[in-house]
């Protein structure tokens, strides 16, 4: 695939969207809560879906990101968010801790 060349202007949105990620996801998760409290058996799925995404992207621990997968429930969701937003649980907590 070719190298894409981007004018000064769409690097700077480009750059200023990844350094704003954390909270894009935060926004979207937040959202996703509401969403899934007021969606119809059809939409779920896909919103179930984006969670997971975003609660991988996040780097959560696995089991936690299982938890809330495996319950469905978005009062559980709410939670995470909650704990998020509180500092209880941050970002990169799922790592692996690597020793040399």
């Amino acid at each position: 695939m070719a190298e894409r060349e981007y004018s000064r202007y769409q690097q700077k949105v480009i750059r200023r969207f990844y350094e704003n990620r954390d909270q894009i996801d935060d926004q979207k998760l937040s959202e996703l809560v509401t969403s899934l409290f007021l969606a119809s058996d059809r939409q779920k799925p896909t919103l179930w879906k984006r969670v997971q995404d975003i609660l991988t992207r996040m780097d959560l621990p696995e089991s936690r990101i299982q938890h809330v997968m495996d319950s469905q429930d978005p009062a559980v969701l709410a939670k995470v968010v909650e704990e998020l937003q509180n500092g209880r649980l941050r970002r990169g907590s799922g790592r692996k801790k690597t020793t040399d």
